[in-house]
């Protein structure tokens, strides 16, 4: 089967979160060699298969990531009825991420169809069906399994779409953490006419606000942009003219870079609102991590491109959070390479039939290299 006839029919399947409707049986008749390790948590199934291959050279155990669920389709479209218009194929998943797990799933038939002898190590493919819900029970949970089992891979490639303008314009190499947080700063609430009678949560505030609105925690690297705190929402008061706040909410987000953490974060905070009476609620919700950009699997990943392509991709830390994160918390290289990102999670997804079949040609000639 060729790729494009494999993401058809993954399209069929309507993995909504966190359904997996029986894809992965199709995915094991796909790669009938392969031992299978299934692992089932709060109702969310996953599936890694592996097999050993004996090639020459330094041992690298290399794993394919990626999910099988997808977001609701939304109105007005057939998204689990793939069509093809022009250039392009439609369904849900096709960018998001089914049309990477289809590409790697064929480049490693493709790869052990062709006898190659120089894969030395554990090749493998870890799929989950709770990537875009919680995440906490899909690819984080069969990573502690795999460490139990001495299954983890020294390097991991995540098929998510990441590119911008042209498929192999850019990989990622790493990811911004995210850091939520709700601040209430306590006043006393009365009438505008006597203010002196009144603790005005938003006039206490006022002055320190341009320390946190906007505010730049680091300066940034090469790697990263610097750590912003970005606002997201101002409520206090009665929504009247004449009847001050009794206190003030405001909530907002850090993508925090490896340069700063969450207790970075409260430091400045707290310095800023000594002597005020407030509280401070902060969550980590993900993580920052960092692949070394001279590291092995981004230089071979580079070149595979590079060749089958002839193009030299940017090496990004941008956009939001994947799963990527799990596997760098498991001290495994990870990177992110996959077609262009345009319509995710939007009605009418859609990927370009050549992207995904030059995403396979890239991965066949990573897995002939590697």
């Amino acid at each position: 089967m060729q790729t494009l006839e494999v993401l058809k029919t993954l399209i069929t399947y309507p993995t909504i979160t966190p359904k997996e409707c029986g894809i992965y049986e199709f995915i094991r008749e796909f790669l009938p060699d392969f031992q299978v390790l299934e692992l089932e948590k709060n109702n969310v199934k996953n599936l890694f298969l592996y097999k050993q291959l004996q090639g020459s050279g330094e041992r690298r155990d290399l794993c394919f990531g990626g999910h099988i669920d997808v977001v609701p389709p939304g109105d007005g479209w057939e998204a689990f009825t793939p069509v093809i218009k022009g250039e392009y194929l439609y369904g849900r998943g096709t960018q998001d991420m089914k049309g990477g797990v289809a590409a790697f799933l064929c480049a490693v038939r493709e790869f052990l169809e062709s006898k190659t002898q120089s894969f030395n190590g554990i090749l493998s493919i870890l799929l989950t069906s709770d990537e875009e819900g919680e995440a906490i029970y899909g690819t984080k949970y069969v990573l502690e399994e795999l460490k139990k089992r001495n299954l983890l891979p020294h390097f991991a490639i995540l098929a998510e779409p990441t590119s911008v303008d042209t498929f192999g314009d850019m990989i990622k190499i790493g990811r911004r953490g995210s850091i939520n947080g709700i601040l209430k700063i306590q006043g006393k609430q009365g009438h505008v006419a006597y203010p002196s009678k009144c603790i005005n949560p938003v006039e206490i505030i006022a002055p320190i606000l341009p320390k946190i609105a906007g505010y730049n925690l680091d300066s940034g690297s090469d790697s990263f942009e610097p750590s912003k705190i970005v606002i997201t929402d101002i409520r206090g008061g009665l929504e009247v003219v004449n009847v001050t706040p009794n206190d003030l909410k405001i909530m907002f987000n850090v993508r925090n870079s490896t340069q700063t953490n969450l207790e970075d974060l409260r430091g400045h905070l707290q310095d800023l609102l000594k002597g005020i009476p407030h509280t401070l609620e902060l969550k980590q919700s993900s993580k920052p991590f960092l692949t070394n950009p001279n590291n092995p699997l981004i230089a071979k990943v580079v070149q595979s491109l590079q060749k089958t392509l002839q193009i030299t991709p940017i090496l990004s830390t941008s956009g939001g959070t994947s799963d990527a994160r799990y596997f760098a918390e498991y001290g495994v290289d990870v990177i992110e390479c996959g077609v262009c990102n345009d319509s995710i999670h939007a009605i009418n997804e859609r990927v370009k039939i050549s992207e995904i079949e030059s995403l396979k040609e890239a991965f066949v000639y990573l897995l002939k290299e590697f």
